[in-house]
């Protein structure tokens, strides 16, 4: 959905659409050296994510992921913006795994149906929300599953 050079506000809508890439992501392509297998997990992992386009008078559109928020592309069409909102997840990916850390899982994995109750003191609560926050996290219980799952076998 295009809008007007001539209107002076972004548009808070934001809407899902489902776009793929054509063509393999290389590593020259992301500014980095990443071994081939590294960088074909990423890509695989990458485009499982569900995507985000806003609307951008600066820029076109504004993609990022729901899983990696923080991670950003942008373009002149929705198919640019997606192209490059992938390669910047792939490379945000190939990064975590080379550091031995694990990627998000795709929001659409499984559904959670089962619950784990922590209780924490009122100052661990902000530290976890705090930290949380600065990761990118939609919330403690996001972060604090990620944070576990990554120390899991």
């Amino acid at each position: 959905m295009p809008t007007s050079n001539s209107s002076k506000k972004r548009s808070k809508k934001s809407s899902v659409k489902e776009v793929t890439t054509k063509r393999r992501v290389t590593a020259r392509d992301l500014g980095r050296p990443f071994s081939p297998s590294v960088l074909s997990r990423a890509e695989i992992i990458a485009n499982t994510y569900r995507l985000v386009f806003e609307p951008d008078l600066d820029c076109g559109y504004l993609g990022r992921s729901v899983e990696m928020p923080f991670v950003m592309g942008d373009g002149k069409t929705i198919q640019s913006c997606a192209q490059e909102t992938i390669k910047a997840l792939i490379a945000a990916v190939a990064t975590l795994l080379e550091s031995g850390e694990r990627p998000p899982s795709p929001a659409t994995a499984g559904k959670r149906d089962r619950q784990v109750n922590v209780r924490v003191t009122a100052d661990e609560k902000m530290r976890l929300e705090e930290v949380a926050q600065r990761e990118g996290f939609r919330s403690v219980s996001d972060f604090m599953r990620t944070a576990a799952l990554n120390r899991a076998p």
